[in-house]
């Protein structure tokens, strides 16, 4: 038996064991994607109805002028722009914590991503105002918001990729 043929046969077939292999990176981008448009659209209504003061836009607030960032348009980018975040976020959620089974991994996650934009470099590079200026009602809001959506990325990625034993066909006996 050659080499090649050997590899074959090792490799799993979708066709031939009728289970449906899930491609990691096409899957992190489509959930990165829903993610995005999911929460950037919960997060331009929460600031719509003034739950929260930070622009749904602030992920580019340092590139663009805030007078357009406050227009429909840079509402429009501020969504697209939390697609293209979360995209990211998915990929990387996949890399380092992909293994984590359960719901904890995610929450922690969305939690660190807060800490990183509204402690750490969102005041440093002008994203966001510094936390002790923005109000509790902006930091409850946005602690919530970045809890939810990393919780949705991450539990997303561990039910796909960790529960993949309970989407086996049963075996008669």
């Amino acid at each position: 038996m050659s080499a090649s043929a050997a590899s074959r046969e090792a490799r799993p077939s979708t066709r031939r064991s009728g289970r449906r292999v899930t491609n990691p990176w096409a899957y992190c981008a489509s959930l990165g994607f829903w993610a995005g448009l999911f929460w950037g659209t919960i997060r331009w209504l929460l600031y719509t109805f003034k739950f929260t003061t930070v622009l749904p836009a602030f992920l580019v607030d340092p590139f663009f002028r805030r007078s357009f960032l406050v227009t429909g348009w840079g509402h429009a980018l501020g969504i697209a722009s939390f697609i293209a975040f979360s995209i990211f976020a998915a990929y990387l959620y996949k890399l380092l914590l992909g293994r984590f089974r359960g719901p904890w991994a995610g929450l922690v996650y969305g939690l660190l991503w807060w800490t990183l934009l509204f402690l750490a470099f969102g005041p440093l590079v002008g994203m966001t105002d510094p936390v002790t200026r923005i109000g509790w009602n902006t930091i409850f809001t946005e602690i919530s918001l970045s809890i939810v959506w990393g919780l949705f990325i991450g539990y997303s990625i561990a039910f796909e990729f960790t529960d993949e034993a309970s989407r086996e066909p049963r075996k008669e006996d």
